[in-house]
């Protein structure tokens, strides 16, 4: 990469940090989790390292935190409230301890002793005590200046108004973290995202009165400005803490040597899950403070201390129940309701077993302790059961071999490829006589990809069926408005709303309608083939006709999987009536004419990554409409991967392998003698 490169490529991710910093700090509404945004700090961080070219006045190097809320007067910090440096593995701890050992020319790592306590995943606060008395409060802000939360934190019972002890210093900022425990954040989970948030908010408010309502508390750990302390280590600061009447960790310990850390960490993992708050990490700070005053600090952040944090996406749990959830094609899913565990930033209570054979091949069972695991934004899963720690009265789990919405038959498909039966058990129901699955069927209906209905979102759908205003996909095309103005939470406004939103959907394209529908193995693609086909919806609806259905055989892409799914769909009487009532109340445009002289005649093409000013759909629609063509996976058929903004690097480097020619929005535009 040249110089320039480099430099844009840095400021995007100082611009990003600074737009996550302000998401976590200021607004309490992180869009990333922990792990990704220590992630972006070390990427920045490591550039600068290696190019020194590189400055930044916001870099994760020099900045901690966001400038303070302008709700609140801003205060400077006596003494910064510096981040931490962080650890992901035994190499890095190695590489701290090492860094201390060469700063103070040690020749025996055995005279460094830690203190060991677990990282609480709330806010930081500072609070001044002068003759010892609690005078002011400060929250974290940027690290310099704090907002002044006094009233706030006077709130809290954790935290002592007045010390009458003979060893409590004149002046001392004592520091510690503001969190919500697991159990009091149950009753409030309806109101915020996660107990971070909701001990953030906490302290937010403007009225104190609010904030005394809510369940906070609070555990000391570190001083910042202090004047007269007679202390040498943490281990001793810690135990007077609590002679001042603060509370701390009870999991705080003093450990020395690189694997003994490294054993309590991985107890600590496997603790989290029976705590009574939210940890991600183990915080090591050299114990000796004579040490820590040698070691003094490296731009924003002391050389004696280090967070090593927990795996960025699994964790220890407990199932406390199985439930079976029926999709829309009637599938069984089996999912583990668990206990409520921090992955990665996320509180998780759910988590896929994913079908009969998974629970079988790993034994899972009610009541067992288990690793979950959570990796981006894909489903939280089981990977595997601790059996050590298994009761013997945890029985083993029965499918049902009913369907539990509508007591009918489920049944295995048969797979003609492997010669296997499906892992995925079905209810065997067909149309929409199963609730669940005719529930499904209507949140498939109103989806963006479907009819797009603005503001009938599943919730919604979920309440009409409760009140019976819907049962089948035609109602939602005849709904009693009158009734659903006086329900809580609607007024003429918002009924005004979502009737303009449903009148404007009733002209729909031929490949959405049949989309819409949810037959099984009928996706977009295999959507659109068919309405490409068969042209108008009158020929669609004539697929009544198995002969009729039997011709569609002809098309490239559509099998025998594809044929037996449509002809149960059209046997189905339930499914005919849908068919014909929707037909009455909507307008089904026909498939327009393809222009076959086009730019990108005979060219296919992907995309990957977020476009400039125009939807996937629409970049789509714009290459067919060139006579290009849309294929959904990399293989030697693809002639080019038009790449935007954050690109799937697994895509393009298997079209690079493959020597397919990989293009940005800037070079399709040429192809079609535009400019974006």
């Amino acid at each position: 990469m040249n110089k320039d490169t480099i430099i844009d490529d840095y400021k995007k991710k100082i611009l990003l940090l600074q737009k996550y910093n302000k998401q976590y700090h200021s607004e309490d509404k992180p869009t990333i989790s922990d792990q990704e945004f220590d992630l972006l700090k070390k990427n920045i961080i490591d550039l600068e390292n290696k190019y020194q070219f590189l400055k930044s006045k916001y870099s994760p190097s020099k900045y901690v935190g966001f400038k303070p809320s302008k709700n609140f007067q801003k205060l400077k910090h006596r003494v910064p409230m510096l981040s931490l440096g962080n650890a992901f593995n035994e190499n890095d701890l190695k590489n701290f301890e090492k860094k201390m050992i060469n700063f103070l020319s040690l020749k025996n790592t055995d005279l460094i002793t830690y203190s060991v306590e677990p990282k609480i995943d709330g806010i930081s606060a500072s609070i001044i005590y002068k003759n010892g008395k609690f005078t002011r409060g400060l929250s974290r802000g940027d690290g310099v200046e704090g907002e002044d939360i006094t009233q706030n934190l006077k709130t809290i019972k954790d935290i002592p108004l007045v010390i009458n002890k003979n060893n409590f210093p004149e002046e001392i900022d004592i520091r510690g973290e503001v969190f919500i425990e697991n159990n009091d954040f149950k009753k409030i989970e309806d109101k915020f995202a996660n107990p971070r948030n909701a001990a953030s908010g906490s302290l937010r408010q403007k009225d104190s009165l609010i904030t005394n309502k809510m369940p906070l508390k609070f555990i000391a750990y570190t001083y910042g400005y202090v004047k007269k302390l007679n202390i040498e280590n943490q281990t001793t600061f810690l135990k007077n803490l609590k002679l001042w009447g603060f509370k701390t960790n009870p999991f705080n310990k003093e450990i020395s040597g690189i694997k003994n850390l490294m054993l309590n960490h991985k107890k600590l993992e496997e603790k989290r899950k029976e705590m009574a708050f939210d940890i991600d990490g183990v915080v090591y700070k050299v114990n000796n403070f004579d040490l820590q005053k040698r070691l003094g600090f490296a731009a924003n952040a002391p050389r004696w201390a280090i967070a090593h944090k927990f795996s960025a996406n699994s964790a220890i749990s407990e199932i406390m129940n199985i439930e079976i959830q029926v999709g829309r094609t009637g599938a069984l899913t089996p999912v583990a309701k668990i206990k409520p565990v921090n992955i990665g930033g996320v509180i998780v209570s759910n988590a896929t077993l994913h079908n009969e054979d998974e629970i079988n091949r790993k034994d899972i069972r009610i009541g067992d302790t288990v690793n979950v695991e959570r990796a981006g934004d894909v489903i939280p899963h089981v990977v595997s059961v601790d059996f050590k720690k298994r009761k013997k009265f945890f029985n083993t789990f029965n499918f049902p071999l009913k369907c539990p919405s509508c007591g009918g038959q489920t049944i295995k498909d048969y797979n003609e490829i492997t010669k296997k039966q499906d892992a995925v058990r079905r209810c065997a129901s067909e149309g929409f006589t199963c609730e669940k699955i005719a529930i499904e069927k209507i949140k498939h209906f109103v989806s963006k990809d479907a009819f797009n209905i603005d503001g009938f979102g599943k919730k919604i759908v979920e309440n009409f069926w409760d009140l019976r205003l819907i049962k089948l996909p035609q109602d939602i095309f005849n709904l009693d408005y009158d009734k659903i103005e006086n329900l809580e939470g609607w007024g003429k406004l918002s009924v005004a709303n979502l009737k303009f939103s449903i009148e404007s959907k009733k002209k729909v394209s031929l490949e959405r309608f049949i989309y819409s529908l949810g037959i099984r193995h009928i996706g977009q693609e295999n959507a659109k083939l068919i309405a490409k086909h068969l042209k108008t919806a009158i020929n669609f609806f004539k697929l009544s006709n198995e002969a009729n259905i039997n011709k569609l055989v002809n098309i490239d892409g559509i099998g025998n999987t594809q044929l037996n799914s449509i002809k149960k769909f059209f046997i189905n009487q339930n499914n005919l009536k849908v068919l014909s009532d929707l037909g009455k109340n909507l307008s089904i445009s026909n498939v327009a004419l393809v222009n076959n002289e086009g730019l990108l005649k005979s060219k296919t093409f992907m995309l990957t990554g977020k476009l400039n000013g125009i939807s996937r759909a629409e970049a789509k629609s714009l290459i067919e409409q060139n006579s290009g063509k849309i294929i959904s996976n990399i293989n030697k058929k693809l002639d080019y991967l038009i790449i935007g903004e954050k690109p799937t690097a697994k895509k393009v480097n298997a079209a690079k392998k493959l020597n397919i020619k990989v293009i940005d929005q800037k070079g399709w535009m040429k192809m079609l003698n535009k400019t974006s």
